[in-house]
């Protein structure tokens, strides 16, 4: 092998590892974002007497979803307000994850702590309903569940979606 072959393979592999850092870095900014701004450390957690301490949002499939929501589980849409109104699942309470500081009083005023929680937004690979779940876990909710399907499996299974008036 030249010289000359050498230092290709060496720039191609130093061009594919630039590449895979830059894929890297835009899939997971949020992720990034979040630990340099220090929101990734755990909450902490109050215990309440007589109820269990939950200190992460547990997941949740379809078909507990579907039963929780029969039994009177709230479902919580973490998306933006625009998007849940676009469609959401029947029922749903809005609380963006972007926006919990403007409505979290509201949402606690509607919705108390005792109440079980299924939290979800756009799917695997969303992780708004797991940090909205983390949030609410910090203000007191204890039955907290993140639903990682979220609307694109809730659709993709013919279950019934509503939309917000304009």
């Amino acid at each position: 092998m030249t010289h000359d072959e050498k230092l290709r393979i060496v720039f191609e592999a130093v061009i594919i590892l630039s590449l895979g850092v830059v894929i890297g870095l835009s899939i997971n900014y949020r992720l990034i974002f979040n630990a340099f701004s220090g929101k990734v450390v755990a909450p902490v957690v109050q215990h309440v007497p007589d109820q269990p301490v939950m200190a992460y949002p547990q997941p949740i499939g379809l078909a507990e979803v579907i039963a929780a929501r029969e039994a009177g589980a709230v479902l919580v849409d973490a998306r933006i307000f625009e998007v849940y109104r676009d469609g959401h699942i029947a029922g749903a309470i809005s609380l963006p994850l972007a926006d919990v500081e403007a409505h979290l009083e509201d949402f606690r005023a509607r919705v108390a702590p005792d109440r079980q929680l299924i939290l979800y937004c756009s799917g695997y690979g969303c992780p708004d309903s797991f940090d909205l779940g983390l949030r609410l876990i910090d203000e007191g909710y204890r039955d907290v569940w993140s639903y990682e399907g979220g609307m694109p499996e809730w659709r993709a299974a013919g279950l019934p979606v509503e939309k917000a008036p304009r």
